[in-house]
C-alpha cells in the first residue's frame, strides 16, 4: 500500500511539475528571441547589433506539412532592441557572429510542378516550394509564369494552398502558361481580358502578368501582356524570347513600359553586336550601360536578375556593377536545371553579386525590401514590429570562393550560408542548432 501511496504522490508531483512548466511558457511574452545577431533592415535603416523578440500567434501548433499556413499560425515581430531579455522567451536563438535579415523575396521561381491527369505543365522544370526555400533563407517566392488564366485554378490547389512558403503569382498572359514553346508562341491565346479578370479574382496571391519566351520581331505579346497588367492595375514581367532583329529594349522601357513594370533577365542579352536574339544593357563597345537604361531605372522601370540557366553574362554584370548601376531585385529563375548549374540559389547569387562590387547591405536590400515592394507587399521584406516574422540568418565566410555564368568565372573573397529560416515566427530550417531548447513546447496568447 505504501508503494502504491509513493507511486501516486510521484505521478502527482510529475503533473503538478508539468502544469507548472507550461504556466511558466504560457506566461512569458515571447515565443523566441533572436539574440546578438548582426541585424540588417532596409526599410528601417538598421544595420546594427541587435536582438529581435517574436510574439506567439494565435494558433502556435506545430506547422503541418502540406498545408499552407493561415494568419493565425503566424508568430509577429514584437521588439527590436539591443538587448532583450531571453528569460521572457520560450526559445532563445544564439545569432551572435551572423547576420540577421528579413526572410528573402525571390520574385522569379518556377513552381508550377505538376499536371491534371492530361496537361503537363513546365513540371519536369518546376520545383514543389518548400524543399528548395527554407534552406536559402527564403520565405517568399513568385512564380514567374508557371500558370496562365486557364491553369491557374490548379496552381492554387495544387501548390500555392500546400505550400508553407509564401507562394505568390505572376500570371501568364497565355492561358496555358508554360506549357511548352508550342503553346508560348500562340498569340491567339494571349487574351487581355480572361488573364486580367483571373487576377483581379485571385488578387490575393497574383501580383503581375508575366510575358515569356516569345520568340519573334512582334510587339503584339508585349501589348496584350500591358493590356492585362492596366486592367487588373497590376506590373508586367517581361522575358523576351529571341528575334532578328531584335526587340529594341529604348521602346519596351521609354515606350511601352509603365513605372513599376519589371524587366527580368536584366544582365543577359549578347555578348557582341550581332543583331539576332535579345539585346543587352550594357552597350559591349563601350562597356558601359546605355545611357536609356539609366534614364529608363530613374522613371522606375525595374530591374531584375532571373540568374536562371543562362540568363546573366559577367560581361553584362560585371561593369553595370562597377558603374554603379545595381539591379532593383535579385531573384533566381529557379528550376531543375538552373539549380544544378551556375545559379544554385539565392545566397550563391547574393555572394556572386558582392563579389562583383555589390555592397552587402545593397545586395540585401535587393533581395528582401526591394522586391517586395516590387510586387506591392510592402508588408513582406522587413523586419518592422507587428510585421510576420519571416526572418533568415546568415553566416558571412571568408575565405577563397569562385563563382561563374555561361561566359566563365570570378574569385570570390565571400560566401553567405543560411543558418537557419523563420517563417511566421516558427523555425523551419535549422543547419546547426543555434536554438535552446531545440523542442519546445508551444504556447498561444
Amino acid at each position: 500500500m505504501v508503494r502504491y501511496l509513493a507511486i501516486l504522490l510521484s505521478v502527482l508531483a510529475g503533473a503538478t511539475s508539468a502544469v507548472r512548466a507550461q504556466v511558466s511558457a504560457s506566461a512569458k511574452p515571447y515565443q523566441i528571441v533572436i539574440k546578438g545577431g548582426h541585424v540588417i533592415d532596409p526599410k528601417n535603416g538598421i544595420n546594427a547589433v541587435m536582438d529581435i523578440a517574436i510574439a506567439p500567434a494565435l494558433d502556435m501548433q506545430p506547422l503541418a506539412w502540406g498545408q499552407a499556413l493561415s494568419p493565425d499560425q503566424e508568430g509577429r515581430i514584437a521588439m527590436i532592441a539591443e538587448n532583450i531579455d531571453p528569460g521572457l522567451a520560450v526559445q532563445v536563438v544564439d545569432a551572435k557572429g551572423l547576420y540577421v535579415v528579413p526572410g528573402l523575396v525571390d520574385i522569379h521561381s518556377h513552381n508550377f510542378w505538376g499536371h491534371d491527369g492530361e496537361r503537363q505543365m513546365n513540371g519536369p522544370r518546376g520545383l514543389p516550394p518548400d524543399g528548395f526555400t527554407f534552406r536559402s533563407g527564403v520565405t517568399t517566392v513568385v512564380d514567374a509564369g508557371g500558370s496562365g488564366w486557364r491553369t491557374f485554378p490548379l496552381f492554387r490547389e495544387q501548390t500555392i494552398e500546400r505550400s508553407q512558403t509564401r507562394v505568390l503569382a505572376m500570371l501568364n498572359i497565355v492561358g496555358e502558361g508554360m506549357r511548352g514553346s508550342r503553346y508560348e508562341q500562340n498569340i491567339t491565346d494571349m487574351d487581355p481580358d480572361s488573364t486580367a479578370k483571373v487576377a483581379r479574382t485571385h488578387d490575393d496571391l497574383i501580383v503581375g502578368i508575366k510575358l515569356a519566351h516569345f520568340s519573334g520581331h512582334d510587339w503584339t505579346p508585349t501589348d496584350r501582356a500591358l493590356a492585362a497588367g492596366r486592367l487588373a492595375d497590376i506590373p508586367i514581367m517581361v522575358d523576351f524570347g529571341s528575334a532578328k532583329p531584335y526587340l529594341p529594349l529604348e521602346t519596351l522601357f521609354l515606350e511601352k513600359f509603365r513605372p513599376g513594370d519589371i524587366y527580368t533577365h536584366c544582365f543577359g542579352g549578347n555578348s557582341s553586336t550581332s543583331p539576332d536574339g535579345r539585346e543587352s544593357i550594357v552597350d559591349v563597345t563601350t562597356n558601359k550601360v546605355k545611357l536609356y537604361v539609366l534614364e529608363a531605372q530613374k522613371r522606375g522601370v525595374v530591374f531584375d536578375v532571373g540568374f536562371g540557366g543562362a540568363s546573366f553574362l559577367f560581361a553584362q554584370g560585371t561593369p553595370a556593377i562597377a558603374g554603379g548601376f545595381y539591379p532593383n531585385s535579385i531573384s533566381t529563375d529557379i528550376h531543375v536545371e538552373s539549380m544544378n548549374n551556375a545559379m544554385k540559389d539565392m545566397p550563391n547569387i547574393m555572394s556572386l553579386f558582392m563579389a562583383m562590387g555589390m555592397p552587402l547591405e545593397a545586395v540585401i536590400a535587393a533581395s528582401t525590401w526591394h522586391p517586395a515592394q516590387e510586387i506591392n507587399r510592402s508588408e513582406l521584406g522587413n523586419l518592422s514590429v507587428g510585421a510576420v516574422a519571416d526572418i533568415a540568418l546568415f553566416r558571412l565566410v571568408e575565405g577563397d570562393f569562385g563563382f561563374w555564368a555561361r561566359d566563365g568565372k570570378i574569385a570570390g573573397r565571400q560566401r553567405l550560408f543560411t543558418e537557419m529560416t523563420l517563417r511566421g515566427g516558427h523555425i523551419v530550417y535549422n543547419l546547426n542548432g543555434r536554438v535552446d531548447p531545440i523542442n519546445a513546447k508551444y504556447i498561444s496568447n
